[in-house]
């Protein structure tokens, strides 16, 4: 059976800030697309399992979330890396970026440098407006963690915009 045609309104209305949502949250064009089709589809094919008092957008983050993860462990395992390392490669980020390490950086090359739970949390309660107990609901995990990350992901932005390095702690980086 297909989706109704209320459902399918709902979908095509929530399509603008999704895509806006993942172009934040992977910094590439064809890999946010690929998300966003990835959670579409998903979410035609569960159409029933939609709970028609939450927000469309939510449920559709907390797909394109799932799926970004998913992707993110076929690609690689998580290893912590050392803190000094961590600087220094965020440092590179920043030249990389066009701009040298004393100076401030624009928002969306700090926004790259924060780690993807930091970043999600940001952009959804920051730029999509969400509150927490959505975000919370959209990226499974529990609202006292939502609060936790968005505070740290400030901190952490602010001091990058003011010409600094993130506070030290554990980082998560790929092993190839």
């Amino acid at each position: 059976m297909d989706a109704p045609p209320d459902f399918r309104q709902q979908l095509l209305a929530a399509i603008p800030r999704l895509r806006r949502y993942a172009r934040s949250l992977v910094f590439d064009e064809q890999v946010a697309a690929d998300l966003v089709q990835t959670a579409l589809l998903k979410a035609l094919a569960h159409w029933q399992q939609f709970d028609r008092r939450r927000e469309m957008i939510v449920w559709l983050v907390g797909i394109a979330h799932n799926a970004h993860r998913d992707e993110r462990r076929r690609q690689s395992r998580v290893d912590v890396v050392d803190p000094d390392e961590a600087a220094l490669k965020a440092d590179g980020r920043r030249a990389e970026a066009g701009h040298d390490v004393g100076l401030r950086i624009d928002l969306l090359a700090a926004l790259r440098c924060l780690p993807d739970e930091q970043r999600q949390v940001l952009l959804l309660v920051g730029v999509e407006q969400f509150s927490y107990a959505e975000c919370a609901d959209a990226l499974g995990i529990p609202i006292g963690t939502v609060m936790s990350r968005l505070s740290r992901g400030r901190a952490a932005l602010r001091s990058l915009l003011e010409g600094g390095t993130p506070a030290p702690g554990p980082v998560l980086r790929r092993v190839v």
